[in-house]
């Protein structure tokens, strides 16, 4: 059986063509009467519209800007290429992206650019966010000159924001816990934990998960309050060796966000013998290499090209007016060892 076209509805409803589509639109123009007998038509006749087709015929384009933290983090580098890729690939579908930078964990500057974008030149926005009361007020505001924005990789509960794309950092921080508990087992000490900032709602989700696991699973294990190493790997490196070197009960090491250089390199520097479990994010050369020679002993990882497929797809969704958008497939937590790196 065919599917209904818009000339069925026109022909059921007894109107023109061009009327379908203005009620289609919810463009001024149509008696209310009309309106109904159109409406009616299409639920008769079981009409789902095409917003794809719609979108071609009319050369409708939309207009995207991925907000990215600046800075030496591998993993939102490897962000940056994916947007770039993508972009390259979504001119075909009338979709223009833009990528703009802010400094990492300055939710100031975050809030400033916020308030900067023209919806003249902007329909959508897909930002890394800042945990931060000034955020939520900048994206209250771009929502209310009806730009459409998301998260990706780090939420902003609370604020008008539309949708996130991401793992579920809660469960990646209890599966750190689990892995590492486990890592652990038998040798009871301290486990420390590196976070980028706790401005970051990734990281603070990871932490609470985390510490959830660790507090309830294995009691033996305690938790020392996370250094903040701004995903800086020479102030990871120095805070962390500082305190493996203090403190020589720490037999395990939590990484919630980048820095991972600076983590393999503050354990090269411990005594022969002494057995530290690590458990970081992010599948990069630099992580994988340390799973390789052993520094560290799993890495949680989240698909970054298909987090910025996700965003787009959502953002595309919201500006055609779809009610309750949501991914096709949630962005999973992967789990990586040396003995299964793709």
């Amino acid at each position: 059986m065919t599917r209904p076209t818009i000339h069925d509805v026109a022909r059921v409803a007894g109107v023109s063509l061009s009327t379908v589509d203005r009620v289609l639109n919810d463009r001024e123009g149509v008696r209310e009467k009309t309106r109904s007998r159109v409406m009616s038509a299409i639920n008769s006749l079981g009409f789902e519209r095409n917003i794809a087709a719609a979108n071609l015929s009319r050369k409708r384009r939309y207009r995207l800007c991925f907000i990215l933290p600046d800075g030496q983090n591998s993993f939102m580098r490897v962000l940056e290429e994916d947007v770039a890729e993508e972009a390259a690939a979504a001119l075909r579908d009338f979709t223009v992206i833009e990528t703009r930078k802010v400094p990492a964990f300055d939710a100031g500057a975050l809030a400033e650019l916020l308030r900067s974008l023209d919806p003249e030149s902007v329909d959508g926005v897909a930002m890394v966010a800042t945990d931060a009361t000034i955020v939520r007020i900048a994206v209250r505001e771009l929502r209310a000159r009806g730009v459409a924005v998301v998260t990706l990789v780090s939420d902003l509960p609370g604020s008008e924001k539309q949708g996130f794309v991401g793992i579920d950092n809660v469960q990646a921080g209890r599966t750190a816990g689990s892995l590492l508990g486990r890592f652990c087992r038998g040798r009871t000490g301290r486990i420390a934990m590196v976070s980028g900032s706790m401005l970051l709602r990734d990281h603070a989700e990871r932490r609470l998960g985390f510490e959830q696991v660790l507090r309830s699973e294995f009691p033996d294990q305690t938790i020392i309050a996370p250094l903040e190493g701004l995903d800086d790997k020479d102030r990871v490196r120095d805070q962390l060796a500082e305190r493996l070197a203090q403190d020589p009960d720490i037999v395990g090491v939590y990484s919630l966000g980048a820095g991972n250089r600076g983590v393999a390199e503050a354990l090269s520097g411990l005594p022969a013998g002494r057995d530290v479990s690590v458990v970081v994010h992010e599948l990069t050369r630099f992580s994988r290499e340390a799973l390789l020679d052993g520094s560290f002993d799993a890495v949680l990882h989240q698909n970054s090209r298909r987090e910025v497929q996700g965003a787009i797809e959502l953002l595309r969704r919201l500006l055609d007016g779809e009610p309750q958008p949501a991914l096709s497939e949630p962005i999973r937590v992967e789990i990586y060892m040396r003995d299964n790196l793709p």
